[in-house]
């Protein structure tokens, strides 16, 4: 079980406990008890409220400071009373009252602080934390060690290994709190033989990962050492692995078409597409229904504000590099590409005053539901580009083109992990996370994708 579902697990044990402890405190008649379907209610909320506010952010949940915690958890415990309000006023419970729900979220906050604060104690503890051995100094090693110290998870930098092809080894120890890269004969240890050196070293400094990261032209590979490391419990993983473990995008300039081909995921076969093909149609059908009473509102706003057809329309490619035609409402002025294409830009002149109130909403994407409704996109998925983009991209980044092996989406991993991208060099960065999507696609990533999007639109993040 990793260290998130952890904590969630231990969340999800305390808000069932509070309920029942709300029971003993305040309603002393048993004879009143809520049914499992409520309990389950809210459990389900208290979740979503805490995973909602961010209280399970794997980038933030290392470096919460006491007060950022206490203040995350009273502002989730606010969102779980308004949902389940909500909730128990459409479908009244005759024993779920507003008094036990008060008393239940108020025990549960108390539970979830204390557990928080343990767990928090617990795992920034020296010896719960995960000590990786980078193997390799070069530039991919560095990388290694920057995206640890990001603390994005548990795992503590324990040091460089630097394999050459002299008769000795010798090893870069660095220490996480030394604040910046080791230097000097101090640091230098040597080991004689070549046979146990590694796995000698990493059972003595009890390391619980080797990361290879080698770049070194003159090194050699490790096979037996890594070899004795594996059966004696300790975790190997390969640099574009382990990075992508921790930072959820793949790192694409280090990775080789094998790598694609021997990992694990991209299981793209007939089946999911099937199913992903009927959740797409039904959603896209549901949401035009919801937001066609929108439709005549933002028409007649867009043409009060600018002249121009209320939607735009626009050549992109899709699965299989084919071209459709994206529809959304229309947000910049009708001659904005009267010079060619480019990129938009962060506070772009083109862009009009309710454009700027639709884009930042994302009302201004409403139509394309239609699109996904017709097959040439998703509902998740990478986002369409424009041909003219796309040539250009293909030829300057490698596997850029393996974005298009399946529908591109209204919404998506990159979409969510990243700002609005506007050059080459985000488009790298998007295609990183798209990738990671394209190997990991799965149901449970899409109901994470879609809560996030609401998280995304509701405090207007990424727009331009």
């Amino acid at each position: 079980m990793n260290n998130i579902a952890l904590l969630v697990s231990g969340d999800l044990l305390f808000a069932i406990l509070a309920v029942y402890t709300a029971m003993i405190i305040g309603i002393p008649n048993w004879s009143v008890n809520p049914r499992i379907v409520d309990i389950f209610l809210f459990a389900s909320m208290t979740l979503f409220s805490s995973y909602f506010i961010e209280l399970y952010n794997s980038k933030k949940i290392y470096s919460f400071s006491p007060k950022e915690r206490l203040a995350t958890i009273c502002l989730g415990l606010i969102v779980s009373f308004v949902a389940l309000s909500t909730i128990f006023f459409m479908a009244p419970s005759e024993a779920f009252g507003r008094r036990l729900l008060v008393l239940s979220l108020l025990i549960f906050g108390i539970f979830q602080i204390v557990w928080h604060i343990a767990y928090d104690r617990f795992m920034n503890r020296v010896s719960m934390a995960q000590r990786v051995l980078i193997l390799g100094t070069g530039d991919l090693a560095r990388i290694m060690e920057r995206i640890i110290l990001l603390k994005q998870s548990n795992y503590v930098f324990s040091g460089y290994y630097d394999v050459r092809m002299d008769s000795e080894w010798p090893i870069v120890d660095r220490r996480s709190n030394m604040g910046k890269f080791a230097g000097g004969e101090s640091n230098i240890e040597t080991v004689q033989t070549l046979c146990s050196g590694l796995t000698e070293y990493v059972k003595k400094e009890k390391i619980n990962k080797v990361v290879m990261a080698l770049t070194e032209r003159r090194g050699v590979f490790p096979l037996q050492e890594l070899l004795n490391c594996k059966f004696a419990g300790i975790e190997v993983a390969d640099a574009p692995s382990f990075y992508e473990e921790i930072m959820g995008k793949l790192l694409i300039e280090n990775i080789t078409p094998g790598w694609f081909i021997f990992s694990g995921g991209f299981k793209l076969d007939a089946t999911r597409k099937l199913i992903k093909r009927g959740v797409d149609a039904f959603f896209s059908i549901l949401g035009l229904i919801l937001s066609l009473p929108l439709f005549p509102v933002i028409a007649l706003l867009i043409k009060i504000d600018s002249k121009g057809p209320v939607f735009y329309k626009q050549t992109r490619i899709g699965e299989s590099e084919r071209h459709f035609e994206l529809i959304k409402f229309r947000t910049m002025k009708h001659d904005a590409e009267a010079n060619g294409a480019v990129w938009a830009q962060k506070n772009d002149c083109r862009v009009t005053h309710i454009g700027k109130l639709l884009r930042k909403t994302r009302l201004d994407e409403i139509p394309q539901f239609i699109n996904v409704l017709k097959g040439d996109m998703s509902l998740i998925g990478p986002r369409p580009e424009r041909p003219e983009f796309v040539k250009q991209l293909e030829e300057k980044i490698p596997y850029y083109a393996y974005r298009h092996f399946i529908k591109p989406g209204i919404t998506g991993w990159a979409q969510i992990k990243y700002p609005y991208g506007a050059s080459e060099e985000d488009a790298l960065e998007k295609l990183r996370f798209d990738l990671y999507y394209i190997k990991h696609l799965s149901l449970l990533l899409d109901i994470s994708i879609i809560i996030e999007t609401i998280k995304v639109v509701l405090f207007g993040r990424g727009a331009r």
